[in-house]
């Protein structure tokens, strides 16, 4: 039998990822059946499954690497930065939208819970240190813990996530960011 090289791999999983998230977009969570995951891939269930355990790992890859990606832009410009990349970019975030599935499956299944919060922390974690530098530097208020600040960008990110999942209006979401941005920077 042939060896696949490790390109191979990683290319076809990537290919994985992509079609799923388009699947997981078009028909939520629970809708996208492994038939809607071999079209949206291309690929046969053994192929899918070989790279994914069941269709949870395949979400929660799906969720970590979104998370690695917003982590990235939250350690470096901020977590409301992640969120204008929402608004600007909507697309790349729409299968986001599986999100109120998931708010009930977060409440009904303890292992998916904690394979979830698993795959958050790292952007709670960057969202965290870039407030403590900035708490450092002087530009954040610090008349308010840091964790009640990280709850409340994530509150305003969930908020903002249901509202994109949920085709609202999004016309005046900047200037809200804008004032979320100015509530947690120290004052003039």
């Amino acid at each position: 039998m042939p060896k696949v090289s490790q390109d191979h791999l990683e290319a076809r999983r990537h290919q994985i990822l992509d079609g799923a998230r388009r699947c997981f977009a078009e028909f939520g969570y629970d809708g996208a059946t492994v038939r809607r995951l071999e079209e949206a891939t291309s690929l046969s269930r053994g192929a899918i499954f070989h790279h994914f355990r069941d269709k949870e790992a395949l979400f929660l890859a799906l969720a970590h690497e979104d998370a690695e990606r917003m982590a990235d832009v939250a350690a470096n410009q901020g977590l409301v930065q992640v969120m204008r990349d929402m608004l600007n970019r909507p697309e790349d975030f729409d299968w986001l939208g599986t999100r109120l599935e998931i708010a009930r499956k977060l409440r009904t299944d303890p292992g998916f819970r904690t394979e979830w919060k698993a795959r958050s922390a790292e952007l709670e974690s960057a969202t965290l240190a870039r407030l403590e530098r900035q708490r450092t530097a002087g530009r954040l208020r610090d008349d308010i813990p840091t964790t009640v600040l990280v709850a409340y960008l994530d509150l305003i990110l969930d908020g903002l996530t249901t509202r994109l999942a949920t085709g609202s209006a999004t016309d005046d979401l900047h200037a809200v960011l804008d004032l979320v941005e100015a509530s947690v920077r120290r004052p003039q």
